[in-house]
C-alpha cells in the first residue's frame, strides 16, 4: 500500500499503474484538500470567479444566478462527454486517474474531499472509465477526455469492470460508490487539465524505456553475430564526445557484451602484420553505420527521454488547472495552466527518437537479410533450401512498412493548432493528439523490434554461435526459442510475432 501526499514520481506511478499497487490517502494531504475547499467557498461570496457564478469559455461574460450554480458544472460535465473513437487502454486511464488526482490534492483547485475519495477508490478497484482517443485540443486542458472521466464520477457514463464495458450506476452499486455531489466547481476542476495526455506520456515514457533496453540488447547481439570489433564501444572513444546519452549507451553495450567470446578487439587483427596484408583486406575494417554508430544513435534517444521523464514528473505534480485557488494568498488567480505544450512537445520529441530507433532495428535487420552485405548469412538467414524455401523473407516487408508509417506519424501535432471555441481558444496544444500518436509509434517499434529478435536468433542458429555469444544474448536467445521453434521449412509467422511482441514487453 501507498501512501499518497504531495508529489509522485514516475516509478510511483509504475508501481501503481504496472504492478497493481494499492493506494491510501495521507492525512495531510487531506487536510490540504480541505483547506482549499473552504477558502474557496468563503471567498467566492459575492465576488466574480470564473466557472463558479460565470459561464464557460467565450460565455464567461455571463453571470450564473446563486441557484444555478451547481447545475452549471453538471451541464458543462455532460455537454462536454463528447469523445469518439477507440477507448483508451486501462492502464493509461489508470494513469490519467492518478495524475487527475494528484494535481487536485495540491490544494490549488477548491474541490471537495469526496473527489479525491473516489478517485482512489477508482484506481484501487480498477474501474477504468470510458474516455476515448478523439475529443482533446489540450489548451483548456484535455476537456472532453477529462469530461468522460467526470461522467463517471457523478455516477453517469460507463466504465470497464472485471472485462466487462457496464454503465457506472449499475458497477457502483454493486461497488457500494457514491458519485460525488457538485459543491463549488467540481465539475471544471475536473475537465481543466493536462491529466489525460500526462497520463498516456507517463505509459510512453515506461514503454520507451523498454524499447531503449532492448535495442541496445540487439545491438550487442548483432555486433556478436559479425564478430565486431570492441573499439567503438570503448569508454576512451565514447568519452571524448560529451553527451551522457551516447557515453551511457556505450557503457551498457560494454556490460551486455563483457563475457562474449565474439567481439573482438583490432590490436589483435589490425594492427599487426601491416605488411604481410594483402593489398585488398579480407576483413572489413569498420562495420556498417547501424552495427558501429549505435551508441551516437541511441544516445540521444536516451537523453530524450530523460529529459520527457523530467518534463512528465513536473506536469503531474503541477496545479493545472483555472482558475488557481491560493490559500496562502488568500487570493484566486486566472490564468492559463491548463495549457498542454509542455507534453504536446515532449510527446513529439519522444515519437521522433522512437521512430528514429526503429528505423535503426530496419536498417540492422536489413543488414542481416542482404547476404551481399553481410557476407556470413544466406539470402533472408534462410535456414532452408534456397529458391524454394523464404526464411524472413516475408516479414521484411511488415517491418519496412511498419517503420514507414512511423516516420509518416513522427512529422508533428505540436504545431498544428487550429483555433476553436468562437476563437476564444486560439492557439492550443493538441498534446492528447501527439501522446496518442507517441503510443502508436511505439507500438509499432515493438513489432520492427520482434522481427528483427527472430531474426538475429536464426543467424545465431544458423552460425552456431549459441554457446559463444554473450550471457545476455544467450538469455534472449533461450526466451524466443520458447516461443518460436528454429525452423527451415516455411511457416504462418505472424502468431510468433505476435507472442514475441508480448515477450519483449515483458523484458
Amino acid at each position: 500500500m501507498m501512501k499518497i501526499n504531495n508529489f509522485l514520481g514516475l516509478k510511483d506511478f509504475q508501481k501503481i499503474i504496472i504492478e497493481n499497487e494499492k493506494i491510501e490517502l495521507d492525512e495531510s494531504l487531506l487536510s490540504r484538500v480541505d483547506r482549499s475547499y473552504q477558502f474557496l467557498k468563503e471567498f467566492s461570496k459575492n465576488k466574480v470567479i470564473y466557472g463558479v457564478n460565470t459561464g464557460f469559455g467565450p460565455m464567461a461574460q455571463f453571470k450564473i444566478s446563486d441557484e444555478d450554480t451547481h447545475q452549471l458544472q453538471y451541464n458543462l460535465i455532460r455537454s462536454h462527454s463528447s469523445g469518439i473513437g477507440n477507448p483508451l487502454p486501462a492502464e493509461e486511464v489508470k494513469a490519467c486517474m492518478l495524475a487527475r488526482m494528484n494535481t487536485l490534492s495540491l490544494g490549488n483547485s477548491g474541490v471537495h474531499q469526496s473527489v479525491i475519495y473516489l478517485l482512489q477508490e477508482l484506481i484501487n478497484r480498477d474501474i477504468t472509465p470510458l474516455i476515448f482517443e478523439h475529443g482533446g485540443v489540450g489548451a483548456s486542458g484535455d476537456l472532453v477526455q477529462l469530461a468522460h472521466l467526470a461522467l463517471v464520477l457523478i455516477g453517469e457514463g460507463e466504465v470497464f469492470y472485471k472485462g466487462e464495458r457496464k454503465f457506472t450506476k449499475e458497477v457502483f452499486e454493486i461497488e457500494r460508490l457514491e458519485p460525488i455531489r457538485v459543491e463549488i466547481r467540481e465539475g471544471l476542476a475536473l475537465m481543466n487539465g493536462t491529466s489525460v495526455m500526462s497520463g498516456i506520456g507517463i505509459v510512453n515514457a515506461y514503454k520507451a524505456n523498454q524499447l531503449t533496453d532492448i535495442s541496445i540488447k540487439l545491438s550487442c547481439a548483432i555486433n556478436e553475430i559479425v564478430q565486431a570489433y570492441d573499439d567503438h564501444l570503448s569508454e576512451a572513444l565514447n568519452g571524448t564526445k560529451r553527451h551522457y546519452g551516447q557515453q551511457k549507451v556505450a557503457e551498457r553495450m560494454r556490460a551486455h557484451l563483457a563475457d562474449s567470446q565474439l567481439i573482438r578487439k583490432r590490436a589483435d587483427h589490425l594492427y599487426t602484420h601491416f605488411e604481410e596484408q594483402e593489398k585488398i583486406f579480407k576483413e572489413k575494417v569498420q562495420e556498417y553505420y547501424s552495427l558501429r554508430c549505435v551508441p551516437q544513435i541511441l544516445g540521444p534517444v536516451l537523453d530524450t527521454l530523460e529529459y520527457t521523464e523530467k518534463v512528465l514528473e513536473n506536469e503531474i505534480n503541477s496545479a493545472n488547472d483555472n482558475p488557481i485557488i491560493n490559500v496562502e494568498d488568500q487570493h484566486v488567480y486566472h490564468g492559463g495552466n491548463f495549457h498542454g505544450d509542455y507534453i504536446s512537445l515532449e510527446m513529439d520529441k519522444l515519437k521522433i527518437v522512437v521512430t528514429k530507433l526503429t528505423m535503426l532495428a530496419e536498417r540492422q535487420l536489413n543488414y542481416l537479410l542482404n547476404a551481399k552485405i553481410n557476407e556470413i548469412l544466406p539470402p533472408f538467414v534462410n535456414l532452408g533450401k534456397l529458391g524454394f524455401n523464404f526464411g524472413m523473407q516475408g516479414v521484411q516487408f511488415t517491418a519496412t512498412s511498419t517503420t514507414a508509417e512511423s516516420q509518416m506519424l513522427s512529422n508533428p501535432m505540436y504545431v498544428h493548432s487550429i483555433p476553436n471555441n468562437n476563437d476564444n481558444q486560439d492557439i492550443v496544444s493538441m498534446g492528447t493528439n501527439a501522446a496518442v500518436i507517441c503510443r502508436k509509434v511505439i507500438e509499432n517499434a515493438f513489432e520492427v523490434l520482434a522481427i528483427e529478435a527472430i531474426t538475429i536468433i536464426q543467424a545465431i542458429e544458423y552460425l552456431g554461435f549459441q554457446d559463444k555469444v554473450s550471457s545476455s544474448t544467450k538469455g534472449l536467445y533461450d526466451d524466443i526459442r520458447k516461443i518460436i521453434p528454429a525452423f527451415s521449412d516455411d511457416m504462418v509467422m505472424y502468431p510468433y510475432l505476435e507472442e514475441v511482441k508480448k515477450y519483449l514487453k515483458t523484458m
